[in-house]
């Protein structure tokens, strides 16, 4: 492989590295309140709405059902307002956001509801407020299984900006379609498919790590 190829797939890595975590960070920051709002006006919670949390719940799982590839489609006007493109990597970043932020409240949506009622009964009891019960209960005793559910979501995320890359999103897949795929470089596509498998064993074990050292039980 040569030198000038070598410097494409360190820049498509860069690019790559740089929508996974921006989209992982802004969906986080967005998915895991969305997450503890499911859970805490669902039926018999401490802030019960259920005509709010059917209808919040309806939008998450249309967005969740939606393929991500129409999704970036389907959102280029949107994208066009928010970045002033709709190609590259910035532009790649919202529907990645987008896609993830569901996918995220989900998941902790899952994890906050395995916490045990008790606990929360207990810190009622002891006049705690909802935003103590969500701080200082919800979050802490669900932060493990968060930590996994980030994990999942950032790999999906790299699956995902690697297909972004097919309709110019740039990064790994951009790099696969364009050297790989339409010049038959079989070396190229290979080493872009090393990549990413060596990206995801990063972050799964770096997660898992960190679900470990936060689990109290």
């Amino acid at each position: 492989m040569s030198q000038d190829m070598l410097m494409l797939l360190v820049e498509g890595l860069g690019e790559t590295f740089y929508m996974v975590a921006v989209s992982s960070l802004v969906s986080a920051l967005l998915g895991i309140p969305l997450g503890v709002i499911l859970v805490i006006t669902g039926k018999g919670h401490i802030k019960e709405n259920l005509l709010f949390n059917q209808t919040l719940g309806a939008i998450v799982n249309a967005a969740r059902s939606t393929p991500f590839i129409i999704l970036m489609v389907a959102i280029i006007p949107f994208t066009r307002i928010i970045v002033g493109t709709s190609i590259g990597t910035n532009a790649a970043i919202v529907p990645l956001t987008i896609a993830a932020i569901p996918f995220l409240a989900r998941v902790v949506e899952s994890a906050i509801k395995e916490v045990d009622a008790g606990l929360i009964e207990a810190a009622q009891s002891m006049g705690a407020s909802p935003s103590q019960i969500i701080l200082k209960v919800l979050i802490p005793e669900a932060m493990p299984s968060i930590v996994l559910g980030i994990t999942l979501t950032v790999i999906s995320l790299i699956g995902y900006s690697a297909m972004a890359g097919a309709i110019g999103g740039g990064g790994l897949g951009d790099l696969a379609i364009r050297y790989g795929y339409q010049r038959f470089r079989a070396d190229v596509m290979l080493a872009t498919v090393i990549i990413l498998i060596a990206m995801v064993q990063i972050v799964q074990s770096s997660g898992d790590y960190f679900a470990h050292k936060l689990n109290k039980r």
